[in-house]
């Protein structure tokens, strides 16, 4: 992923074992992604089959991020405030031929076990407010992973690049992160039916 796709706490999985997995995500996944003067507003979510403890290590597994989230080259936790962690990442956006390189601090803030709110203190974006939202999902063992937030570059881009570029990146990232919980999810029953 190219753009702000791994600024929200946001993979090379092996493809055979994530083949139903990332079909299923891909089908469930909502985006609504619009202008707001120089601000976008994004707010996209999906469905996945996965034990709440995985989702939520994978959410909050800030130090490792950069190894599922594309367009990520590194995040790195610089120090932890109670339930805060002060998160530092670097990486690139881009839609067609533009690029951005991203160079930022936020805090994560989490509020177990549904909802961590993420805002940039410093970097290269104007603004960054958003929160990831895990609530249960209509059948049983699934759950509602949900990023609601504002983006906004510190550079002037015209409003049809910003959005297609937000929402580009966004989309990347959110899916990097769906299916980095999927593919935790089936290396743990794997792991867990060889030690039956």
């Amino acid at each position: 992923m190219t753009a702000l796709r791994f600024l929200l706490t946001l993979i090379a999985p092996a493809p055979l074992l994530l083949a139903a997995g990332v079909a299923a995500a891909a089908e469930g996944l909502v985006v609504v992604a619009e202008a707001r003067g120089s601000v976008v507003s994004v707010d996209i979510r999906a469905t996945v089959t996965a034990p709440h403890a995985v989702i939520w290590s994978t959410l909050t597994d800030y130090g490792h991020l950069a190894e599922f989230i594309p367009g990520m080259q590194s995040s790195k936790i610089t120090e932890r405030r109670g339930a805060t962690a002060i998160v530092e990442q670097h990486g690139e956006a881009g839609f067609l031929v533009f690029s951005y390189g991203i160079d930022v601090v936020v805090a994560s803030t989490e509020y177990h076990p549904d909802t961590i709110e993420i805002r940039v203190l410093k970097g290269n974006l104007k603004r960054l407010d958003g929160r990831y939202q895990v609530e249960r999902g209509e059948k049983e063992g699934s759950w509602t992973v949900r990023w609601v937030g504002l983006i906004e570059p510190s550079i002037p881009l015209p409003q049809f690049l910003n959005v297609r570029l937000i929402r580009g990146s966004l989309v990347d990232q959110f899916r990097g992160m769906i299916d980095e919980i999927e593919r935790r999810d089936v290396l743990r029953r794997t792991a867990s039916s060889k030690g039956s």
